[in-house]
């Protein structure tokens, strides 16, 4: 066998090592192409994966700010058909007090023309009557002519034949027959009075035309008038009441007569005050509220006047009537409370005589429920009360109670002349009403008016604050017997001429006093 050559080995084993490293080469390189494109692809995928998410937060920061925008204009819009809303309203307001104004002044006109018209047809009566005593007088001086006495004469020898006649035996009978009476009737009434008095007593207090509302400090009240007045004139405007702020310190004044606006506007303004924003948009909102909220409290009022009485079966729409009672004030008394005391006394008076007892209360209570609306609708609250008790069929008992109160028409049960008697007593109690110096003291000159107009009476005094009357009678032109006929007729003078609440005592007093001088 052959040897190897050696140097053939040596020279395969270089070109292996040679063409092995090549190849390495080879493989190396691919390998690195590969990796680089590899890289290149996962730079350009980072890359669009980059740009797309940038796409992604513009579009989305494109769409909030779009939809911000459109929010932001939509609220906007709405804020501008709210003031849009509230300048109509404000217009409104302002045509209709325009369209009020011209009808005040058209009915003025009216008004003056008709006064004109009354002046000039009570002239032409006037001289009617003149041409008619003209007549009346030569017909009457023809039949004294004719028969030779005088009208004077004539009269008087008449007025004393019937005066000798009559008087001693009218007098006599009446003051029998009183004495009768009194001695029963006077008894069992005053009794029976005077323990429904006892059994039943409330707090008088009267209600004012006025109410103060405290404010913090006097720096509110320029915020109060506002820019130009024209918070002071919403309010006033939309409360109808009158706000009256002077130099009286920390204080603002609410005047009106109706207790229902007063009370509303007190609301307002404290809500108001505690708000902090005092504009005309924002006084509307609030007086709005405060509406809403006064009607629960309404209900409320009437809900516990029932539920003191003891009262069911009242329909939800009277029940709220009731409350209105509470706003509403008679002689400065609270009508709700009067017709609460009303109500007790009535069950009190009606136990004592063995009536209904639930009964005469609910006609106590409901007998002047026709003032809650009286100001709304025209007619008297007795002829108000009928149909309110009729709509929501109260018993017949209830609705004479109301119709008969005030003696518009007859009594047809004893609960309603029950009624009637309680009512006066709430009326005349002392400090129940309050009334005006002016009035008071007219009313007084008339009550001794009445008693000096009567023959043979020398004077006459109004004292106990109109409850009685003390008449002082001339001893030689009246008797004894003539001074109950005095007594009786200044009685039915006042009840034909006057309204007083309660009764009047008329006293008739004749003296003789017999005087000499010792010299």
């Amino acid at each position: 066998m052959p040897r190897p050559n050696p140097v053939n080995s040596i020279l395969l084993v270089v070109i292996g090592l040679v063409v092995g490293f090549i190849v390495n080469l080879i493989v190396n390189s691919f390998r690195e192409n590969n990796a680089n494109k590899k890289a290149d692809n996962i730079l350009e995928k980072a890359r669009r994966d980059a740009e797309k998410v940038k796409r992604d937060q513009v579009l989305e920061t494109k769409e909030e700010i779009h939809k911000m925008k459109m929010d932001y204009e939509k609220e906007l819009k709405e804020k501008k058909q709210e003031l849009k809303e509230s300048e109509d309203r404000l217009m409104l307001r302002e045509q209709n007090m325009d369209k009020r104004d011209e009808l005040y002044q058209k009915r003025e006109s009216t008004l003056d023309e008709r006064e004109n018209k009354l002046f000039e047809k009570q002239k032409e009566i006037q001289d009617e009557q003149v041409k008619v005593e003209e007549i009346k007088q030569q017909q009457l001086d023809l039949l004294e002519n004719i028969s030779g006495i005088s009208k004077e004469k004539a009269k008087e020898m008449v007025m004393t034949k019937v005066r000798e006649a009559m008087s001693m035996e009218i007098a006599a009978y009446i003051k029998e027959r009183e004495n009768e009476a009194k001695l029963e009737v006077d008894k069992k009434a005053r009794n029976l009075l005077v323990s429904s008095m006892q059994k039943f007593a409330s707090d008088v207090a009267n209600e004012q035309t006025v109410t103060v509302v405290t404010l913090p400090n006097d720096e509110l009240k320029g915020r109060i008038i506002g820019r130009e007045g024209r918070n002071i004139r919403t309010l006033e405007a939309i409360t109808g009441v009158d706000l009256i702020i002077d130099d009286t310190p920390e204080a603002v004044v609410l005047s009106s007569f109706d207790p229902l606006r007063r009370e509303i506007a007190r609301v307002t303004l404290e809500t108001l005050l505690k708000d902090g924003r005092i504009h005309p948009t924002r006084i509307e909102e609030v007086y709005d509220k405060t509406c809403k909220d006064m009607k629960a409290k309404i209900i409320e009022y009437g809900n516990n006047a029932l539920f003191e009485l003891g009262l069911t079966k009242v329909e939800p729409d009277l029940i709220e009537i009731l409350g209105r009672l509470h706003f509403r004030t008679s002689y400065g008394q609270n009508v709700l409370q009067h017709s609460i005391e009303v109500a007790h006394l009535c069950g009190i008076i009606a136990g004592e005589l063995g009536e209904n007892v639930t009964l005469a209360k609910r006609a106590g209570l409901f007998h002047d429920i026709g003032k809650a609306i009286d100001h709304e609708i025209e007619g008297s609250h007795v002829d108000i009360g009928v149909d309110i008790a009729k709509k929501y069929h109260e018993p017949e008992t209830v609705i004479n109670a109301i119709a008969s109160h005030h003696g518009d028409c007859d009594a047809t049960s004893v609960i309603s002349v029950v009624v009637a008697v309680a009512d006066a007593l709430s009326a005349s109690r002392p400090g129940a009403r309050n009334d005006s110096l002016e009035n008071y003291i007219k009313r007084l000159e008339q009550l001794e008016a009445v008693g000096n107009d009567i023959e043979g009476v020398e004077k006459t005094f109004a004292v106990q604050a109109g409850r009685e009357l003390r008449v002082i009678v001339k001893p030689e032109e009246i008797d004894d017997l003539t001074a109950h006929k005095v007594a009786r007729d200044i009685k039915d003078k006042i009840e034909e001429t006057m309204q007083y609440p309660g009764t009047i005592k008329i006293t008739v007093i004749r003296e003789v006093r017999a005087q000499e001088e010792a010299k």
